[in-house]
């Protein structure tokens, strides 16, 4: 009863500091963009697209693929707050890395510039997949379940109106200072951000919660993930349409460099462009968020696919660098729906002991599709064009679509009070979402 009472006396001071938290969070990351800002620095070392295109999938693959690993551990934590807290620096740490190396790079061999870049951003990625399913069970711990996707929309809103911030920042940095300094202060203020970002995720409040006395060891454990995969359909299928989805969104690792490198947009545009994809993410996540707790996360998860099937195939017919402004807005939408949703629907699987092996399954399970699909768009680039990688994409979107309209359920859980949000399981609902 205890945890109880602290849950809901702390319910609106935690959602504050870590409203804050993912909003500096943001800053740092339109200040170090994994879509514009980092491509752009690894483009001055090299001409390969498929290497421009591993920015982003190996921060998403890093994000995603460990956190099965960890799911076992996860799930015998007393409090999940001090391991959050270490193994963040690891997500953070790097910023200050690719500071470092980006001043130093006119004097290091373009090769070993790209080979440090990348061990900066495989550490980054890795130790964000460390972090992960902890901080998501975490946020699954202090904040009622009726009201996670309004939460992760709310922070991914606070996270992409600093980034947007961030972003419009970078692009003035990028084209008025000389290279590599533009780049160096960039990365330089986004590892300080990371710091305040940091500071308020150490102030949340999480009291002890029970845990299996009993815990399964390894073989045991594993048998259990076996069991989920072949018997609980609803959520194999939810698995296969963010599989699908990655695909349906990778052509967004390609606007900018394509509208830069192709069509001629200066790098001012593109940090304004890059603000506009923040700025819309501001309003969707929200309104996603908010639209994905009362009405249903399935609906909004379809809305998702087909904003990406439009922001694809506008790219494929896009006859100048201005049709790109628009571009970005469907672009956000979609990556609002993925991320921010998609969090919040693999939290609804299972009981609150099951939830890291479910978490878990729902990020590591679609973290080849996440290395793959960047690999795929850079492939069709580099031999034939980005137009051909654009297209691809929103087929795939359609695919998607078409995959949650006719198998994707959602479980629905009925309402508790705040205070019994981590502390029990709520019965189903009969329907599905």
């Amino acid at each position: 009863m205890a945890q109880e009472n602290l849950l809901q006396k702390s319910l609106r001071f935690n959602t504050i500091v870590n409203l804050i938290d993912g909003g500096f969070f943001g800053f740092a990351l339109g200040l170090a963009s994994f879509s514009t800002v980092i491509p752009l620095f690894i483009a001055n070392f090299t001409d390969s697209a498929a290497w421009i295109g591993l920015v982003p999938a190996i921060h998403a693959v890093g994000w995603q693929f460990p956190q099965l690993l960890t799911a076992r551990w996860v799930s015998r934590m007393k409090r999940f707050k001090p391991f959050v807290l270490f193994m963040t620096v690891q997500e953070r740490l790097p910023f200050l890395g690719l500071a470092l190396l980006a001043w130093w790079s006119p004097a290091i061999d373009n090769r070993l510039t790209l080979t440090i870049a990348f061990s900066l951003l495989i550490w980054q990625g890795v130790g964000g997949g460390l972090t992960a399913n902890a901080w998501q069970n975490f946020i699954g711990k202090i904040i009622p379940y009726n009201l996670r996707a309004t939460f992760f929309g709310a922070q991914s809103a606070a996270a992409n109106l600093l980034g947007g911030i961030g972003a419009i920042l970078a692009g003035f940095l990028l084209e008025r200072l000389d290279f590599p300094t533009n780049f160096m202060v960039c990365f330089l203020l986004a590892s300080g951000m990371m710091v305040v970002s940091w500071v308020f995720l150490s102030l949340s409040r999480e009291p002890d919660h029970p845990i299996d006395s009993q815990p399964d060891n390894q073989k045991v454990f594993w048998q259990k993930v076996l069991v989920i995969i072949r018997k609980d359909r609803p959520f194999r299928w939810f698995i296969i349409s963010r599989i699908l989805f990655q695909f349906a969104t990778m052509a967004a690792a390609f606007y900018t460099v394509y509208a830069v490198k192709v069509l001629g947009m200066g790098e001012v545009a593109a940090g304004v462009m890059t603000s506009i994809l923040f700025i819309v993410q501001v309003v969707s996540n929200m309104a996603f968020g908010w639209l994905a707790d009362r009405k249903g996360r399935l609906p909004v998860l379809m809305i998702g696919a087909l904003c990406s099937v439009i922001a694809a195939g506008a790219a494929w017919l896009a006859p100048d660098y201005n049709w790109f402004y628009a571009i970005m807005i469907f672009a956000g939408m979609a990556s609002s729906v993925f991320w921010t949703i998609g969090i919040a629907v693999s939290l609804e699987f299972g009981t609150e002991q099951e939830r890291p092996t479910y978490v878990g399954l729902a990020n590591t399970l679609i973290a080849p599709s996440a290395i793959l699909a960047p690999l795929l768009g850079g492939w069709l680039a580099d031999w034939v064009s980005y137009r051909l990688t654009f297209l691809v994409s929103a087929l795939f979107g359609l695919l998607t679509w078409l995959i949650l309209f006719l198998f994707v359920r959602i479980p629905q859980k009925a309402p508790l009070p705040a205070a019994l949000a981590y502390s029990a399981d709520p019965p189903l609902e009969t329907r599905n979402q």
